[in-house]
């Protein structure tokens, strides 16, 4: 059996550090506020929504929502997003992605102002994130698997990783984070051939395909450790990952749960980030 390392625990970690934070900020009579933008009535987008206002509760951050209808035109969108930069109140900006297709994304994360990008979307936050420099923010489920690493005391250095996605959400940013934990890293995707030759030879393995099943028992080896990123429902309805947890779970060394591991951790780094920026801004 698997050793189950599961975000409940990582995500109190964080939570309480985060909390010390904010009670230090409101000492001195500053509330960190997240600004959560949506468009439309996404279920996915909803249920995120209402997950890290519970976790902004009980770190001490306010939120202030911003829901606008689908329908809702680029220029109107852009306007509410330079309305928040400019909004001292507000610490941090968290925009649901992906937009209407009316709606050009590389407008709206240009749009956004980086020190207020507590989720890593916007160029200046993903150069921080590849320079190392400590500027912006990581993005959230990214930064959550790396937290989950720490947490459980895994060391990164000298081990194989190994990331299956390449996305600017997670395979890209946790590739460099495994890099600066001193991981030797090899980032697959879809066109990689003989993935299973590939994820095999991983001490470290990220699932973060977006795709439900993608790692079976022939992707795993004896040893290893798997963090499963994928939030996906099977044809039953029922969440699952990007990884056969049944199959692999008995054969690997420890792996993450669906639900339960990543995604459970990834609300507490988003608030964390805001308490974060608070404190940039309201240095004297």
């Amino acid at each position: 059996m698997a050793e189950l390392l599961k975000g409940a625990p990582v995500a109190d970690a964080i939570c309480a550090r985060t909390r010390e934070k904010a009670e230090a900020l409101g000492s001195r009579g500053i509330l960190p506020v997240l600004a959560i933008v949506r468009v439309g009535e996404n279920d996915a987008d909803v249920y995120y929504e209402r997950s890290a206002m519970r976790r902004c509760e009980k770190s001490g951050v306010g939120v202030e929502n911003v829901v606008l209808p689908a329908s809702v035109s680029q220029a109107e969108l852009l306007a509410k997003i330079r309305a928040l930069n400019g909004d001292a109140r507000i610490h941090g900006v968290l925009i649901f992605r992906p937009l209407p297709k009316a709606i050009s994304d590389e407008a709206v994360r240009a749009a956004l102002a980086p020190e207020k990008d507590v989720d890593g979307i916007t160029d200046g936050s993903l150069a921080g994130v590849f320079t190392q420099s400590g500027r912006g923010f990581c993005p959230c489920t990214a930064q959550a698997c790396a937290e989950i690493l720490d947490y459980y005391g895994i060391d990164c250095t000298g081990r194989r990783a190994v990331v299956l996605g390449r996305s600017l959400v997670v395979g890209k940013p946790v590739s460099q984070l495994l890099l600066a934990r001193n991981a030797t890293v090899t980032v697959c995707h879809t066109r990689t051939r003989d993935l299973p030759r590939e994820t095999k030879r991983a001490d470290i393995l990220i699932a973060a395909a977006g795709h439900a099943g993608t790692v079976g028992l022939e992707h795993v080896a004896a040893g290893q450790i798997v963090i499963d990123v994928g939030i996906n429902t099977d044809s039953a309805g029922k969440l699952c990952g990007d990884v056969k947890f049944d199959e692999v779970e008995p054969f690997v060394t420890a792996i993450t749960p669906v639900p339960g591991g990543v995604g459970t951790v990834t609300t507490s780094v988003l608030v964390s980030h805001v308490v974060e920026a608070a404190e940039r801004q309201t240095r004297s």
